[in-house]
């Protein structure tokens, strides 16, 4: 059975890896795809250099240069093919405007990414038992 493919959507290397890891250690197999900005993002959810991905959930960090995650968010909701796609803001930020933003662009979910692999770790875990518990990974 194929897993459908999740979308990351993270400028940072260590973070990638971090949740790669995180994956590999909870048993999350789904095919991880990484975007380093929003317009990257946007490319490969609209098939603009080869096949569209549809993916069945979007973890989106919101500081990312070119296009952020707020930015991203606005186009994302505003895409009438886009528009449903479930996404997780997976973030840095703390600011509680983001978070306000975020929400009034129906994350899923808005969680601070923890400093220690541990507790990320830990995170991922509970994200990856609530995908899955909720059928939708």
């Amino acid at each position: 059975m194929n897993k459908p493919p999740i979308l990351l959507v993270e400028d940072d290397e260590v973070d990638v890896m971090m949740v790669q890891r995180a994956f590999k250690k909870h048993g999350i197999d789904n095919p991880l795809y990484v975007a380093e900005s929003g317009d990257k993002a946007l490319e490969l959810l609209r098939g603009k250099n080869g096949p569209k991905l549809v993916p069945k959930l979007i973890l989106l960090d919101f500081n990312m240069p070119r296009m952020n995650g707020i930015a991203f968010l606005k186009e994302l909701r505003a895409d009438p093919e886009l528009k449903a796609l479930p996404t997780v803001a997976l973030t840095s930020s703390s600011q509680p405007s983001d978070k306000a933003t975020a929400f009034e662009y129906n994350v899923a979910g808005y969680f601070i990414k923890p400093v220690s692999y541990e507790a990320l770790v830990e995170l991922f875990g509970s994200i990856g038992r609530y995908w899955q518990l909720s059928e939708h990974v």
